[in-house]
């Protein structure tokens, strides 16, 4: 089961979110909310936040819903998509007369968190293709 959240017109560049989403991508929630917290990156407090909305959406759906088996402790970031928003065009007084443009760039954010339980029962409990070959076991 996947769960999500978004941050929409995060008013910093999607080049620079970009960079903390690589960071978290693929890892454990509390591990990912820990390294957030020690970025001195302004994307990381966005995308703490989303985190923490993700999660507070999941502890919801749990709460409602009795016939998930999901523990918080297990949940892992399975996706993290940024995305352009609309940019915000201002003017910029200059010398004799002249004005230069002012970009103030937004964008939105997506998280998908993912249980590893759940991934290991899609996979049938059969290890990756990697392990696979390691083993010799490749078809």
């Amino acid at each position: 089961m996947d769960f999500r959240a978004s941050h929409r017109f995060a008013r910093t560049s999607a080049r620079k979110a970009r960079l903390v989403a690589d960071m978290v991508r693929g890892k454990s929630v509390n591990r990912a909310l820990a390294e957030l917290r020690h970025t001195p990156r302004r994307a990381s407090t966005y995308m703490q936040r989303l985190l923490e909305s993700a999660v507070a959406n999941v502890e919801d759906r749990l709460a409602n819903d009795t016939t998930l088996d999901v523990q918080v402790d297990d949940l892992f970031v399975k996706e993290v998509r940024v995305d352009e928003g609309p940019t915000l065009k201002r003017w910029r007084p200059r010398s004799m007369g002249r004005a230069n443009r002012i970009l103030k760039r937004t964008c939105h954010m997506y998280v998908t968190l993912g249980s590893h339980d759940a991934a290991m029962q899609v996979a049938g409990g059969r290890g990756s293709q990697a392990e696979k070959v390691a083993a010799g076991e490749e078809d």
